[in-house]
């Protein structure tokens, strides 16, 4: 089987209870690239100790506190993933037009620039938005070999669960889209 023969872009890789890597144990990444060159994904539920308002004052970009940009000031930043943690990601939806952003899914987006974080600060869009710093990062192949090692479970994304439920409910939430619920996942899968 060559790597081009499964496309994960749009999906959610679950970490399997026995993932040792303290990156992603207990995570819920959604894949934004997969092809024959590697893949690309975010954590979505793993909040830092780190709020929007705090991420605008870093990169010197005034939040107006006025309409709708003052309700993004207390949602968290996320843990993206090892790779890049000085740079800020956006996942969105719509998916607008921006200087750097990877299309995803119809209309879903990821915007490395800063030109989304100024329209959120001064127009509150786009409205659903999940920021992270890092990203997770595959080289070709690895990730077809971590999932055949069982380290993952795969299923179809649904943006609803990124952009609606609270960070805690998500993982929960995907096992679900599978009919399985984490809680009796064996921690001891795998081990002889």
């Amino acid at each position: 089987m060559s790597a081009a023969t499964i496309n994960l872009t749009h999906h959610f890789l679950i970490a399997m209870p026995a993932m040792t890597d303290p990156n992603f144990a207990r995570t819920l990444t959604y894949l934004c690239e997969h092809n024959d060159q590697g893949a690309l994904g975010i954590i979505v539920n793993r909040p830092i100790d780190m709020d929007l308002d705090t991420l605008f004052e870093k990169v010197s970009i005034p939040i107006e506190e006025a309409g709708t940009a003052a309700r993004f000031g207390d949602l968290p930043v996320y843990f993206g993933g090892p790779v890049q943690t000085d740079r800020g990601f956006v996942l969105h939806r719509p998916l607008g037009q921006w200087q750097s952003t990877l299309k995803v899914h119809e209309d879903i987006g990821l915007t490395s620039s800063r030109d989304i974080l100024q329209s959120m600060a001064s127009a509150g869009e786009p409205r659903e938005i999940l920021i992270t710093l890092g990203y997770a990062g595959w080289s070709a192949g690895q990730l077809e070999w971590e999932i055949s090692q069982n380290a993952w479970l795969t299923v179809e994304a649904d943006p609803g669960i990124i952009f609606g439920l609270p960070p805690e409910e998500r993982l929960p939430a995907a096992m679900q889209l599978l009919g399985v619920d984490f809680a009796n996942l064996s921690e001891v899968a795998g081990h002889a």
